[in-house]
């Protein structure tokens, strides 16, 4: 069984911005395999959707505590953490990068730094999605001063809904490696 994790936070207020790429590629994954409707499971603090061989999870207590919920649904289920699949946007890598990796620090993410502090690991799968960073972005930007965190919760600006578009695929493409063929596959052709 394999648990996959979109971060996301919830509600109409925080759709389509970069923090929400968790969700995105959920519901486009949910699109590609067929399933039904995400339903709200209100003991794991998640919409999710539970198949013989995946639990596909948005968790709804925000992105800053996702280890509550990965937590519940790991206890529940008795899910390995090698068995997990946190999938996050990444400040640190170039809009459209995609990483797959095996462990390590949460790097400044507080989601995945709740999950690792939640499950008292750090050896699970992350998908990791490069949403640029302030030093690549618009003078715009610049010239305002935007913080990291009012970045992160900005819906991605016109120009770049190309190379978005691009990423959704190539990680839809990739999350289906990694189920059917594994991690290694997987790095070997996305990293």
């Amino acid at each position: 069984m394999k648990l996959i994790v979109g971060l996301g936070n919830p509600g109409e207020k925080y759709a389509g911005t970069r923090h929400n790429l968790g969700f995105k590629i959920l519901d486009e994954l949910t699109k590609k395999l067929n399933l039904i409707d995400w339903v709200l499971e209100n003991k794991f603090k998640s919409e999710i959707i539970k198949t013989d061989q995946l639990i596909l999870v948005k968790p709804q207590t925000f992105v800053n505590q996702s280890g509550l919920a990965v937590s519940a649904l790991v206890n529940f289920y008795k899910v390995k953490p090698e068995d997990i699949i946190i999938i996050h946007d990444d400040l640190d890598l170039p809009l459209g990068k995609i990483k797959v990796r095996m462990g390590g620090a949460a790097a400044g993410h507080h989601g995945v730094e709740s999950i690792i502090n939640t499950l008292g690991t750090d050896k699970f799968i992350r998908v990791r999605l490069g949403i640029g960073n302030l030093k690549t972005q618009s003078s715009e930007h610049k010239k305002a001063h935007v913080s990291a965190e009012k970045f992160v919760l900005e819906p991605f600006m016109h120009s770049e809904k190309s190379q978005v578009k691009h990423m959704l695929k190539g990680v839809v493409k990739a999350l289906k490696i990694l189920i059917d063929q594994g991690l290694e596959k997987a790095q070997n052709q996305f990293n």
